[in-house]
């Protein structure tokens, strides 16, 4: 059952690009994000109640609203970066994410970082550098690689303040509840601008409208499996299972979009996952025990796509 959960949650962590790029001529950028975060409370919600019986919502606690700030900015700058790019463009993220984290364990939180985890973050550094690049020329680069990597770092930063949310606000709620609360601060925060920023291409689009309820299902539900996966599956096979979902998300995107894999793609993806999979084997990374030391909250890390 654990490595069923595992497989579910990376293979639907795989599908938000191509699924965020289905919608984008449907509906604008916020919009997505809000339906993101809206179908999301409404199944983990749903799911909370028929495992509890309740839901145990907090809003009083800062850490909420800066998570919810976090992943509010991850999901507005990863659509727009999606929407100008590439599908499988948002593999960008967790790399860059694992670079801020290393680098505020390192000079906000003054804690010492392993050779291992520069290395890491050398890999994954150079990883992005490539897929940025990706054979352009200079002027190519300057007109839109450049701008789609920007975005994606905006959104990486985003959300890796979501998960030194995480980190602090585990230690007093459980992981769903958690999620719950911060999904719908979101919810909220992105309601606010939608009557001046919605757009809508004018015409009722099933497949747009069933894009925006699996990446509800994606945001309410993947954080969840991958939460009860830990639980029956060792942390090493779930590090390289779970990582894997960026090798998905290459292949969906030529499969579904025919987009271009080249040479860059596959080798910075290829240096990347290992610098990840580097990062967390075969102990928990030392940014992970640094981290929750400093902030008094358990490891963890997996962010919710």
């Amino acid at each position: 059952m654990g490595y069923l959960l595992l497989l579910l949650a990376t293979l639907s962590w795989s599908f938000v690009g191509i699924l965020v790029k289905s919608t984008t001529g449907f509906v604008d950028s916020t919009t997505i994000a809000f339906a993101r975060f809206a179908f999301g409370i409404v199944f983990l919600g749903g799911l909370l109640l028929l495992k509890d019986r309740a839901l145990k919502l907090r809003f009083n606690m800062k850490w909420i609203w800066i998570g919810a700030a976090g992943k509010c900015c991850n999901y507005l700058f990863e659509n727009i970066a999606l929407s100008i790019g590439y599908s499988y463009g948002n593999i960008l993220i967790g790399p860059i994410q694992t670079v801020i984290l290393l680098v505020l364990s390192a000079f906000w939180f003054k804690e010492h970082v392993s050779v291992r985890g520069w290395i890491a973050a050398a890999l994954c550094i150079v990883g992005v550098l490539l897929i940025s690049w990706n054979g352009l020329s200079l002027s190519e680069l300057l007109q839109g690689g450049m701008v789609t990597s920007l975005l994606y770092g905006l959104a990486a930063l985003g959300t890796a303040f979501h998960v030194l949310s995480q980190k602090v606000l585990i230690k007093e709620m459980d992981a769903g509840n958690m999620n719950f609360s911060v999904f719908l601060v979101c919810t909220v925060l992105l309601a606010l601008p939608l009557p001046w920023t919605f757009s809508w291409s004018g015409e009722f689009s099933v497949y747009g409208l069933l894009a925006l309820v699996l990446l509800g299902v994606i945001t309410g539900l993947g954080f969840y499996w991958f939460s009860l996966a830990l639980k029956l599956v060792s942390f090493p096979i779930a590090v390289i299972v779970s990582n894997s979902w960026v090798l998905f998300s290459i292949l969906w995107a030529y499969l579904f979009y025919h987009d271009p894999i080249t040479i860059y793609v596959i080798g910075g993806g290829g240096l990347f996952v290992a610098g990840l999979v580097l990062l967390n084997l075969p102990l928990r990374s030392a940014v992970e025990r640094q981290i929750s030391r400093k902030m008094a909250g358990p490891s963890g890390g997996a962010d919710v796509r």
